[in-house]
């Protein structure tokens, strides 16, 4: 190798690499320059010496950079095949250009420091320590050159953390070797960089005049302009030094941390006050602070409390503060309160345990400062504090200091400002709004996390509460107070409702909402934390007249209303004599209107508050039945007059109210009077329902399109809308059986239950028989609801959906909501409340078939657990359901099919009687898991042709987004069948999921992940019933199987952990077909082949395959023949597995080095993450042990030296 050839070769690199990086290259340039550098660097045999060329100081940073990359895949790739002599010449080169090789620390490019550390850890990572063992020493030597130096062996020793302890980028036997021998190393490690920072700093600090705090740093002196750039060179090292020491701070012995009087803590504290330094310091707290690990091992930590920490902190933090809002001052502030709260953690763990901690002196000093960051303009600092608060008004010690209970009501004062719902990044009408734009990227953004927070806070404002009770409530109750008494202050957003009403973005709207979610939180909690005797009862009732008193026209601050009536109701039970009030408002604001007379449809703030005070009544008649109850005839009285009038409710209002009737007749206790009652009250509906028109119009698709309207042209889509009142009666009915079925019930107590002659006997089970007294009436109208499930499915024959109007050509879709629910699409704000609920007739006509199928189905779902043996015996149940509800299945599009499984199926399974498996649910699901299993095959398979398919070849007609939808709908109908399949067949109770970090073997590759269902779980008496029927048996087994293979990690993951095993095991004893067993065996595999490249997956799939084959192998030798076909697989590594298993003579080798053993047999069919598919291999070899006797290895070639022998040391001082 000639100078000349190597200058040669230099000058065409450059020119390369000019091309490739010049902005005006041509592609076809720039292509042609790439495929040289990059043969380049695979082939060339004088890579080394053109890399260390390129990367002489003359160059420029590109070509000295692409120098290093030159150098870096050298050591990456052809480490293992080099001359002993060339890789000490190229680790003395690097060596070399660490010491002189580059620019001054404030000059050098950071990509160039970058992938010079990069390739001393490459090496180190090769050969150290064994060959190694005076790295330490040499990176301490180049270090004492100067700043330039040491930082560079700051990137160095961070790197080696990050890529053995963090990431663990390495084999197995190569990570427990540096991490033991650094771990040995650790005191000097620790000491040197400690030192670096203190001496660094100090030298600093006397150039620029910080201020001084303590000896630990010295002293400053004047600013020389002269010493700027030596001050800058040492504030760079500082900096590197932190950055260093946050790599090693979360996983080294605390007792590094908390060394010669926690020192490193205290220069920590120190520098949050040095404004080049604090955000590296705050950062290194903060990871020492939030270190687990033995408590008497974490005790040193409460040094931070002391005087000087707590000064520190919070001198910090008033400075950063005081400064306004600069990006930098406030990620130090959030780092501070970060520190703040791992600080409050260690306390709530050290105090109280075996440990002999005391609440810190400066206990109240930190408090006072916790609640400043509680109380800053930033909602995030303010939301990063409440899990603390949680932590420590739940803590057994603390929750009884004096200094805490003190501060709760100044707590709670910070709250009432906290849940006022402003400070939108769009917006300036509040200081938060500046700070929002920092945290967020839009309202949406904005408005979840403010949700997620304001519930949050209601969760620790209750524990406050739990503490000082009384204080809440007098704070609710004065907050409640104003707001009735304040002038509404609609601001500069109108609403659409109504001039001069609230938007949800109106001053008085904000502040009505947070005081409402306050004093509700509140008063909740005083009632179940204060005894009876102490309640303020007087006080309440006060507030609940002057609540029930004030009247407004707004619907949204009705709204708040409404709720302070429900928080405050539990105070009636004291005063039984106001429930007459409390039922009078709510049925006036049943009947709410803006402007009455109105044509206009109703907005959704109107429609909220009508269904509003409907939930309310439901309620209050659920949770105070017995207190309700003497009022029944004036509630059923005032009930009656409003349905009287057609039009005055909504259908959906109508039931609300009579499900309140049912929930009290419950109280009755008497099966006979109840039953005369709902006979009454279901008396319209089944006039209606049982009529001979109706019944016409439910049983034939033709007659129910045209009787709801959807065949008709409208000339108008927004107001004519002639065929309303027909689908309103057709809702009414459905919407009140539903509700009759739901609420009406027997007494839970079983002697109540014989009493009131509810109780017929006991099941052979010993399960006691009641009967429900809607059991009649709701039978009676079962034919027609029925009739009405199986027209519905007939809707969509293509043949019916032809009759449909033009304007209702799209009646049977999804509606835009659901769209953008399964979509994941946010729904803009404003519009939640101010927009017309349906917009047009054909939204509307959606709507309408939307909620009639739902109901039905729930109709279904609730008719076993409330009917029991009356609806389970019913004659030919079976048939009818297959005939009616999984009719023309092949044309009910997935949206439909989904809650038809998930209201109906699921839960009458679920509460269906072993008894009635046989007759009932058996010849139900046989057929539909067969259907099932046929359809999702086919929805898949489409799927899967359309990855395929160039794009080129896509149809016009199916947009993206439609695609996008379809493909979520068959994953989301995927899940919901194999979690019916699941719930059907195996135990719940017995199944977990257990994933837990795999512990060190010795091995190179340890299992990611653990997956192991316990060998307990079982099939229930169901899925042995099903698993006997051969057809339904194949049905399962092959569903569940091939499931593994669709695209849906989340399935894949359920079904290989929790069902396909005990299916499986249900059916060995039999005499499987080989081929059925390959079959098995073979879904698996493909199933790694596709989620391979996720852990949780891949885990559990691995084990599935691993358990198939221990118990399979023995009795089918062609699985070997399917191991024998995977590529890349080690015949005589799967030979030796093999003979193992079939030999029951041998002691079993410990099951994890089973696992292992065979995860590597098949690691050529697990599926790799785009990004790795064509990545080049790393291989680093496995040095001799350190820890124990070397086992005769198989590749004997440990390094050898040009005479073949073997030597101990590579790099020699």
């Amino acid at each position: 190798m000639s100078a000349e050839q190597v200058s040669g070769l230099c000058e065409q690199l450059v020119k390369a690499v000019t091309v490739i990086m010049d902005p005006a290259s041509t592609q076809r340039y720039r292509l042609e320059a790439l495929k040289f550098c990059e043969e380049f660097k695979e082939k060339c045999p004088i890579c080394v010496p053109c890399g260390l060329k390129l990367a002489e100081k003359t160059q420029t940073a590109i070509v000295r950079h692409f120098g290093l990359q030159i150098l870096e895949h050298v050591v990456k790739y052809r480490w293992n095949n080099m001359p002993r002599l060339e890789k000490v010449y190229l680790k003395n080169n690097v060596m070399g250009l660490i010491s002189s090789g580059t620019q001054s620390i404030l000059e050098e490019e950071s990509h160039i420091k970058d992938v010079l550390s990069r390739i001393v850890v490459e090496m180190i990572k090769r050969e150290w320590p064994q060959h190694w063992p005076d790295m330490l020493k040499e990176l301490d030597t180049l270090s004492k050159q100067g700043e330039t130096q040491t930082e560079l062996v700051m990137f160095i020793l961070l790197r080696l953390a990050e890529d053995v302890v963090t990431f663990q980028t390495l084999p197995t036997q190569r990570r427990r070797d540096i991490q033991q021998t650094l771990t040995q190393n650790m005191e000097k490690i620790f000491s040197f960089l400690v030192t670096a920072l203190q001496q660094n700093v100090n030298k600093y600090r006397c150039v620029v005049g910080a201020p001084q705090e303590q000896e630990v740093l010295t002293t400053p002196q004047k600013t020389d302009l002269a010493q700027e750039p030596k001050a800058q060179a040492n504030c760079r090292v500082g900096i590197a030094a932190l950055n260093t020491l946050a790599g090693y701070i979360d996983w080294v012995a605390l007792s590094h941390i908390t060394a010669d009087n926690c020192k490193l803590l205290e220069m920590l504290c120190l520098l949050l006050n040095e404004p080049e330094l604090q955000v590296g310091a705050a950062e290194c707290l903060l990871i020492a602070v939030s270190r687990k690990g033995k408590l008497e091992d974490r005790k040193p930590l409460m040094v931070l409390f002391g005087d000087v920490a707590m000064h520190c902190i919070l001198s910090a933090a008033q400075t950063a503060d005081g400064e306004g809002l600069v990006e930098k001052h406030y990620v130090f502030l959030k780092r501070l309160c970060q520190v703040l709260c791992a600080l409050g953690s260690q306390l709530c763990a050290l105090l109280g345990s075996y440990c002999d901690v005391e609440t810190p002196a400066n206990f109240g000093k930190y408090l006072e400062s916790f609640l400043a960051f509680t109380t800053h303009p930033s909602q995030f600092l303010r939301s990063s504090t409440q899990i603390t608060w949680g932590a420590l008004f739940r803590h057994e010690v603390l929750s009884r200091d004096p200094l805490l209970l003190a501060i709760i009501p100044r707590y709670l004062h910070a709250s009432m400002t906290s849940l006022v719902k402003v400070g939108f990044p769009s917006k300036t009408d509040s200081p938060i709004c500046e700070y929002s734009r920092f945290d967020f990227d839009s309202d949406e953004d904005f408005n979840a996390f403010f949700n997620s927070f304001r519930a949050q806070q209601g969760e620790v404002m209750r524990m406050a509460c739990r503490l000082d009770p009384r204080t809440g409530f007098q704070m609710a109750g004065e907050w409640l107070k104003y707001q009735l008494t304040a002038p509404v202050d609609t601001g500069p957003t109108n609403s659409k409702t109504g001039e001069g009403l609230c938007s949800i973005f109106s001053p008085s709207f904000v502040q009505w909402d947070a005081m409402t979610f306050f004093s509700e939180s509140i008063i909740s909690q005083m009632f179940r934390t204060m005894d009876k005797d102490e309640i303020p009862v007087n006080d309440g009732i006060e507030l609940l007249q002057l609540v029930l008193n004030f009247e407004t026209k707004d619907p949204l601050i009705l709204s708040c209303v409404l709720t302070n009536v429900s928080a405050l109701f539990p105070f009636v039970t004291y005063r039984p004599e106001y429930l007459p009030q409390v039922l009078s408002k709510l049925f006036a604001s049943v009947t709410f209107e803006v402007t009455e007379e109105s044509k206009a449809p109703r907005t959704r703030a109107v429609k909220n508050v009508r269904r509003h005070a409907c939930s309310s009544i439901i309620k209050m008649c659920r949770d105070y039945p017995q207190l309700v109850l003497p009022n029944f005839e004036m509630l059923y009285n005032h009930v009656k007059q409003l349905l009287s009038n057609e039009l005055l409710l909504t259908q959906m209002e109508k039931c609300a109210l009579m499900e309140a009737l049912v929930l009290i007749s419950n109280q009755f206790k008497d099966y006979e009077r109840q039953k005369a009652f709902l006979e009454e009250l279901m008396a319209p509906v089944a006039g209606l329902w049982l009529s001979p028109e109706m019944q016409r119009v439910l049983s034939d698709p033709e007659a129910f399109i045209s009787y709801v309207g959807a065949d008709n042209k409208t000339a108008d889509p927004v107001l004519e809308d002639p065929s309303g009142l027909n689908r309103s009666r057709i809702s009414f009915c459905v919407s009140t059986i539903l509700g009759v079925v739901k609420r009406a019930r027997w007494p839970a107590a079983i002697e109540e239950a014989k009493a009131g002659g509810f109780f017929l006997g006991y099941l052979p089970s010993g399960t006691p028989i009641y009967r429900n007294p809607c059991t009649e009436q709701v039978l009676k109208l079962f034919d027609n609801l029925l009739a009405l499930i199986r027209t519905h499915n007939n809707l969509y024959m293509p043949e019916i959906m032809a009759r449909l109007g033009d304007t209702f050509a799209k009646a049977l879709d999804m509606l835009e909501v659901e769209k953008n629910a399964i979509l994941g699409l946010p729904q803009p704000l404003l519009e939640l409340y101010d927009s017309p609920v349906y917009k047009t007739v054909l939204e509307r006509m959606q709507g309408f078939f939307c909620t009639l199928y739902d109901n039905c189905f729930h109709i279904l779902g609730n008719a076993g657990p409330s009917m029991q043996q009356d609806f389970y015996t019913v004659e030919g149940l079976a048939t009818q359901l297959l005939s009616s509800a999984f009719n023309n299945l092949n044309n009910i599009p997935d949206y439909r099919l989904r809650p038809m499984l998930r209201v109906f199926v699921k839960p009458l399974v679920l509460s269906c009687p072993s008894e009635y498996y046989e007759t009932l649910v058996c010849p139900m699901l046989g057929p539909l898991f067969t259907y099932l299993h046929m359809r999702l095959s086919q929805k898949w398979q489409v799927i899967s042709q359309r990855t395929m398919l160039c794009e080129d070849d896509a149809a016009d007609d199916n947009p993206e987004s439609q695609e996008m939808l379809e493909e979520q709908l068959v994953r989301l109908l995927t899940r919901e069948v194999m979690d019916l399949v699941t719930v059907c067949c195996v135990s719940k109770k017995n199944v977990e999921h257990n994933t837990t970090a795999a512990v060190d073997g010795d091995d190179d590759e340890a299992m990611a992940t653990e997956v192991t269902p316990p060998a307990s779980a079982e099939l229930t008496e169901l899925g042995k019933c099903l698993m006997k029927q051969e057809d339904v048996c194949t049905a399962v087994l092959i569903t569940a199987y091939t499931s593994l293979s669709w695209k849906d990690t989340l399935s894949c993951q359920r079904t290989t952990t929790q069902l396909c095993w005990p299916l499986l095991k249900q059916v060995l004893p039999g005499n499987l077909l080989p081929d059925a067993v390959s079959w098995f065996f073979t879904s698996v595999l493909r199933g790694l082949q596709v989620h391979g490249q996720h852990d949780g997956c891949m885990a559990a799939l691995v084990n599935l395959a691993f358990q198939i084959y221990e118990a399979l192998r023995p009795r089918y030798a062609e699985l070997k023949a399917v191991m024998e076909q995977i590529p890349d697989i080690q015949l005589d590594s799967l030979e030796q597995f093999d003979s193992k298993l079939l030999n029951p003579t041998l002691q079993k080798v410990a099951d994890k080095r089973r696992k292992d053993h065979f995860k590597r047999l098949i690691t050529g069919c697990i599926g790799k993450p785009i990004g790795e598919q064509f990545r080049k291999e790393v291989h680093i070899r496995n040095l001799p042990s350190l820890f124990k006797k070397a086992k005769p290895s198989l590749e004997t070639d440990v390094l050898e030296n040009e005479d073949g022998e073997s030597f101990n040391v590579l790099f020699e001082p």
